[in-house]
């Protein structure tokens, strides 16, 4: 499970978080309350959530898929929705990410 800051401007809203999916991984997409649950690609779960201004993400990769193309067409869709769903870039993420982690 990954947990992300949300940029300044981006609503910590669940309806938000549902239409970024949606746009992000064509397909059925389940809601119980406030928690988001797809499948896409080489992820067979992709669990979505926000608590405390944070978006929580939780996926389970599918090990049965080994077409390059298409974990590579994954790993973009999900890198596009953590920026439309954060407004951070995966460089900023990553800064965020180690900034948490040093504790500045």
């Amino acid at each position: 499970m990954q947990q992300y800051k949300l940029k300044r401007g981006f609503k910590p809203d669940i309806d938000r978080i549902y239409s970024v999916m949606e746009e992000c991984f064509p397909g059925k997409i389940s809601r119980d309350a406030e928690i988001l649950e797809t499948s896409y690609g080489a992820m067979s779960k992709i669990k979505v959530w926000i608590d405390n201004k944070m978006l929580f993400v939780d996926t389970v990769s599918d090990k049965t898929v080994t077409d390059d193309e298409i974990i590579l067409q994954t790993n973009k869709a999900f890198r596009d929705f953590l920026y439309k769903a954060t407004g951070y870039t995966a460089k900023e993420r990553v800064k965020n990410a180690k900034k948490e982690v040093g504790g500045e």
